[in-house]
């Protein structure tokens, strides 16, 4: 029997051979209709997937199978790594030879392609991309909407051979959004996302007149099922720990525009912090004011005053410091100068 040393060996054996004029490599990833149902398929693993689960590999190479048949097939031996057997937890290098057998799926509907879209690009090198993302626009697919974000600016870039979110923003949120655009980017960037390593720092405008300059929420948060069935969270000590600084900007006799600091990244921090506090997001649709965001509609804000402003973090190749800004949408920016307007006309008074 091929002991998975051995196995090790043939495949560095083999990246020696690539690296003397060896051309045309398979890509790593290839449609699910390329695998064959009949025989054994193997695939060469490229940059892109280097550090990657292999368990999660097959995830997203064999899309439709069901979750208990790839782990069924890890679990018995089938799938194999430069011909030696590894647990579901195992990692791939760049040039592991993976053995997927042959695997069939019922016929499904394909779905419709998402349509190509460039977003505006606040920064770019090797390893990842930062986009501005609009409000609107989910991150990507699924829980009803077709496609999203990352889709979209896959099939704007079909060269690129490897695009993830390194995290996730609200569909309503506008601003800065991590894309990594390799394997090991993407693994260094969700490292220092869970260590807390990252500076997120949103603008959020809301109801009422804030009154510290700076305070510390530390309120744990859970989830829940709605009973319409939507996902919810809520303030309970139950929850998980989640950790927002808020600091004041600016203020009018009904309004403030606060910026929020994320310590931790827990889903809806923000908007059920502020919430449970007094203070409900300008047209948060799930924690705000319902009365008051229709007023709002018709004073001309028509989405949730919340956007991702600044990033600090250190590149997760280079660890050279990188600190972005986006700017406030235009949309978001005129209805502070109608505020500053009423506020000089009606008040005379500013902070």
């Amino acid at each position: 029997m091929t002991t998975f040393r051995e196995g090790a060996a043939d495949a560095a054996s083999g990246r020696r051979a690539r690296r003397r004029g060896t051309a045309n490599q398979r890509p790593v990833y290839c449609k699910m209709n390329e695998l064959s149902k009949d025989s054994a398929t193997r695939l060469e693993v490229g940059e892109e997937a280097d550090g990657q689960r292999i368990d999660n590999f097959l995830l997203r190479l064999a899309k439709g199978v069901p979750k208990s048949h790839v782990y069924r097939i890890l679990r018995s031996g089938e799938v194999r790594i430069n011909k030696g057997r590894v647990a579901a937890d195992y990692r791939l290098k760049a040039g592991d030879v993976v053995r997927v057998p042959p695997i069939r799926v019922s016929a499904s509907v394909d779905k419709p392609a998402a349509p190509p879209r460039a977003f505006d690009v606040v920064f770019e090198d090797d390893a990842l991309i930062v986009l501005d993302k609009p409000s609107g626009v989910a991150v990507h697919g699924g829980s009803g909407v077709s496609f999203g974000v990352i889709e979209q600016l896959r099939r704007a870039r079909p060269e690129a051979r490897f695009l993830e979110l390194a995290h996730r923003l609200d569909r309503e949120t506008s601003g800065l959004l991590i894309v990594a655009k390799k394997r090991s980017a993407l693994t260094r960037l969700h490292d220092m996302f869970r260590d807390g390593n990252i500076s997120k720092r949103y603008l959020a405008l809301v109801k009422g007149r804030w009154r510290n300059p700076l305070q510390h929420v530390r309120l744990p948060l859970q989830k829940y099922l709605a009973d319409n069935g939507e996902r919810r969270v809520s303030v309970s000590k139950e929850g998980k720990e989640a950790h927002s600084i808020v600091r004041l900007v600016s203020r009018w006799d009904n309004f403030s525009l606060v910026e929020v600091e994320l310590k931790t990244g827990r889903t809806h921090q923000i908007r059920v912090h502020l919430a449970h506090l007094g203070f409900p997001l300008a047209g948060d649709d799930k924690y705000g004011d319902f009365p008051f965001n229709r007023d709002l509609q018709k004073a001309g804000l028509k989405r949730m005053f919340l956007h991702a402003a600044r990033l600090s973090l250190s590149h997760p190749r280079t660890g050279a410091q990188i600190d972005l800004e986006a700017p406030l949408p235009r949309e978001l920016s005129a209805f502070l100068a109608r505020l500053d307007a009423n506020e000089k006309k009606d008040y005379g008074r500013t902070l």
